[in-house]
């Protein structure tokens, strides 16, 4: 009996857990990158994220929440969004988009921008549907829609470098119209646009934008639009909301993060806002999944929004304010790269810029016949020979396309003085070392 329970049990143990949709999604650029930083790094400008302080009338709200006298703060709120939050969240995004929004239909509150996307493909896409993704594009778009049972079509951005020496920028790189156009048939279910872009920086124009609200319309395809760094353009750029285009409201999810408006990424508030039509799926996926977000944290967030509401468009607007000061580190970084030959692409927008590193090259080996991009090898021979974490800008390549782009890694500049700083000194000291070898 004895040998039958152990041959029973081996049995058992042997069949297959993984479910399909998993398959060859395991590998995450982020956990990997995070550890080698953790490990090596003594500078990490590799994750988005910013090591400076949230604003003090957040924390502060945070804390009344917490400490104050409303007891119910500690309970479930609403599913799909805490009352204060999304009544804020309607006025506010129907001000930017120029319609009346109802809190209860309009907005719903997700566990960070990234849960928000996850609702989306769960909801809107089905086997055998196609998902239009502009390369480069943030990681997780190409699992998410896979996992939904789409299929990715990838268009590429395309960098037109100035004829003049001067320093590309992320406006250089660009759609080709008629390549964008072949991609979108009967098939096409959805586009996904992230504007300001991770990791280029690259804020989409009005004429841009045009022509994609354009095939939309025509094919009849929604759009998902990723706008978590709207808050954080430059140079005096404009972000446009593509909602805001005609024919686009009705077929557009608008997706926002309070971690990235407010500088306080692990609170995990996200949002999308849209028509009912959509919304609705969303809320099936939402409610079947986390159920959700956590309580007080979208307390404080609804007094954040509050406040900027009322000094909407004023210098004492953290909306204002925030680009300036990364306007300023965004300028430094770029300063310190191109001061040691790492020539940088400068953002638009974004906490990112992405640094050729072409004249670097010649530090670190190439393997021939290797599986890995170049730029993947060069960011671990960097992290943990020089100290710095970066993030190689093939890991926002579909896989069929890593090798096109392997002389780049993207940087965060969202960060203290003192880290940037500290960054300028390795890249300085690094440039010392390869004019004196």
């Amino acid at each position: 009996q004895t040998h039958f329970l152990s041959h029973s049990l081996q049995a058992k143990m042997s069949r297959p857990v993984q479910a399909r949709r998993l398959e060859g999604k395991d590998k995450n650029i982020w956990v990997e990158f995070a550890k080698l930083a953790a490990t090596y790094s003594k500078v990490n400008l590799g994750q988005g994220f910013p090591d400076f302080p949230a604003p003090d009338f957040l924390t502060e709200a945070f804390s009344r929440a917490l400490s104050g006298g409303n007891h119910m703060l500690h309970q479930y709120t609403c599913a799909f969004g805490h009352p204060p939050l999304v009544k804020v969240l309607a006025q506010f995004f129907g001000k930017l988009l120029g319609r009346d929004l109802d809190p209860m239909t309009n907005v719903m509150v997700t566990v960070g921008a990234f849960q928000a996307l996850f609702c989306c493909f769960q909801a809107l896409v089905d086997e055998g549907d196609e998902v239009i993704l502009i390369e480069p594009f943030f990681d997780c778009y190409e699992p998410m829609v896979k996992m939904a049972g789409g299929t990715p079509v990838f268009v590429p951005l395309r960098p037109n470098p100035p004829k003049d020496g001067k320093l590309m920028s992320s406006a250089d790189w660009q759609l080709d119209p008629a390549e964008l156009a072949s991609k979108f048939n009967e098939r096409t279910k959805a586009i996904v646009l992230n504007s300001p872009n991770n990791p280029l920086g690259k804020v989409f124009s009005r004429g841009e934008l045009g022509l994609i609200a354009e095939l939309c319309v025509k094919h009849d395809v929604l759009c998902i639009s990723d706008e978590v760094y709207e808050w954080l353009v430059y140079d005096g750029k404009q972000h446009i909301r593509i909602a805001t285009l005609q024919g686009m409201w009705d077929r557009t999810l608008t997706i926002g993060s309070a971690g990235k408006t407010f500088s306080a990424t692990g609170w995990k508030v996200g949002w999308a806002v849209g028509p009912d039509r959509l919304l609705q799926h969303l809320r099936t996926v939402h409610q079947n999944s986390v159920y959700l977000c956590a309580t007080i944290a979208q307390e404080a967030m609804a007094q954040g929004f509050q406040r900027e509401l009322m000094l909407y468009g004023k210098p004492e607007s953290y909306f204002v304010q925030l680009p300036k000061e990364l306007q300023k580190k965004r300028d430094w970084l770029v300063q310190s790269l191109d001061s040691v030959g790492m020539k940088p692409i400068i953002p638009e927008g974004t906490y990112f810029l992405v640094a050729d590193i072409s004249q670097f090259k010649s530090d670190v080996p190439d393997v021939p016949n290797s599986d890995e991009p170049y730029d993947s090898r060069f960011a671990k021979w960097m992290v943990k020979n020089k100290g710095l974490a970066a993030i190689p800008l093939s890991a926002f390549y579909s896989k069929a396309h890593k090798n096109n782009y392997t002389n780049f890694i993207r940087f965060c500049f969202a960060k203290e003085e003192a880290t940037l700083k500290a960054a300028n000194d390795i890249l300085q000291k690094w440039k010392e070392e390869k004019n004196s070898s």
